[in-house]
């Protein structure tokens, strides 16, 4: 398998719900079945907006933005109230106002939180004022974000012009937004090297990328991760069978992985383990391992990495990727990846390219993978307990919106 191919034949933007993405998963599939093993698509709903025209104004200046899709079209006029904090007192404050933060998205609480105080509206911030580009995110308003709760328009501005708004003191903002609002589809990649037994191993990784970005590290990474362990498992004897799945979506709140733990939830009790691939491969980066299952596959982990020789940082948690929605079901997961920094390679941005890939060091942790993968598949019994801990449980509830973190 040649892996520095598939960073080239993937080598653009490939976000969520477009024909590009289709394009991929296409190529993902073709690539299982050049491998010999079957690969089909599973199709589900993501909302979808295209935006026809933007505007915003300050004190009846017009500055460049992004809207957010799936927040709505029409107009909205306000007074500017530049909120840094989400405290109860920041919060207050947000009543008939158009709220500018300064971060790039919005979680559930505070979205709550800022539509029962009254914002008109919400603005906020992407980039970096010292660098040449001056590139915009584009993001959309999530349902997951949304809840029961009504929609309000939202728009990303550059961090230079944010600052400027405050700078200059702006009072009045007008937004205006026309958009189309339709059901798209993303789709999850799935093949199967079958076991002895009914039950399985999933290896996941996501596809997808954000809208500026051509996903190499983040994260056709751990896709060529899966095609490789794909490649060193095809011809073994498996006691659990192994199922890859390619996901969708993630980029938008994990939507692929969720959307597969709902359509399969009869066949979820066959699923002993959950490996999760995201952002490996790269020239510089410490490799971590964390692990929403019980601490000693922590421990296994460290002990197997000291053995074979593979420098491993391995703890307990929630990772912030498809590994997460599994863990939610009771399904033991670990997401691996090798972490370099925004500095070395930025994701979520036109930075993340094939550049910063080293094809070498991805064939090692490939390699590790796959031994890793290897042991848990021929295991006589898996040995890792199918319950999770309360304290994984509680950061799933802090994850997922179901509970507040604890300030």
């Amino acid at each position: 398998m040649n892996l520095q191919q598939i960073f080239d034949n993937t080598d653009f933007v490939h976000a969520s719900g477009t024909k590009e993405e289709l394009q991929v998963a296409e190529y993902l599939k073709m690539q299982c079945e050049k491998a010999g093993v079957t690969a089909r698509l599973e199709g589900f709903r993501v909302a979808m907006g295209e935006i026809e025209d933007a505007h915003l104004y300050a004190d009846g200046e017009e500055l460049t933005c992004k809207a957010f899709t799936c927040c709505g079209s029409g107009n909205v006029e306000g007074e500017l109230y530049y909120m840094p904090g989400t405290d109860a007192v920041s919060i207050a404050g947000a009543k008939d106002k158009i709220v500018l933060m300064d971060t790039q998205g919005i979680g559930f609480f505070t979205y709550q939180d800022l539509m029962k105080a009254g914002a008109k509206a919400i603005l906020f911030q992407y980039g970096n004022m010292y660098y040449p580009q001056t590139d915009i995110d584009q993001r959309d308003l999530r349902e997951a974000v949304v809840g029961e709760e009504r929609k309000v328009f939202c728009a990303m501005l550059h961090s230079s012009e944010a600052v400027k708004l405050v700078k200059n003191g702006a009072k009045q903002i007008k937004l205006e937004i026309k958009q189309k609002e339709y059901d798209g589809e993303s789709h999850n990649v799935i093949a199967e090297l079958p076991g002895k037994r009914d039950e399985w191993i999933v290896l996941s990784a996501h596809y997808d990328t954000t809208s500026l970005s051509h996903g190499a590290y983040d994260n056709m990474s751990g896709c060529a991760g899966l095609l490789g362990i794909m490649e060193q498992m095809k011809e073994k004897e498996l006691n659990y069978g192994l199922r890859f799945m390619f996901c969708g979506s993630e980029e938008r709140g994990l939507l692929g992985s969720k959307a597969y733990v709902r359509d399969h939830e009869a066949e979820l009790q066959k699923i002993v383990l959950n490996i999760n691939l995201d952002m490996i491969g790269t020239y510089m980066g410490k490799f971590i391992a964390c692990v929403s299952a019980e601490e000693k596959l922590s421990h296994y982990i460290s002990y197997m990495a000291a053995e074979v020789g593979f420098p491993v940082a391995s703890k307990t948690g929630v990772y912030s990727s498809d590994s997460t929605p599994f863990a939610d079901k009771g399904i033991p997961a670990v997401s691996f990846a090798r972490i370099a920094g925004g500095n070395v390679a930025p994701i979520h941005c036109r930075y993340d390219l094939k550049e910063v890939m080293s094809m070498e060091q991805l064939q090692r942790d490939i390699d590790f993978l796959a031994i890793f993968t290897n042991r848990f598949a021929n295991a006589a019994v898996c040995p890792v307990a199918r319950e999770i801990p309360e304290d994984i449980k509680k950061q799933l509830d802090e994850y997922l919106f179901r509970k507040r973190k604890d300030l």
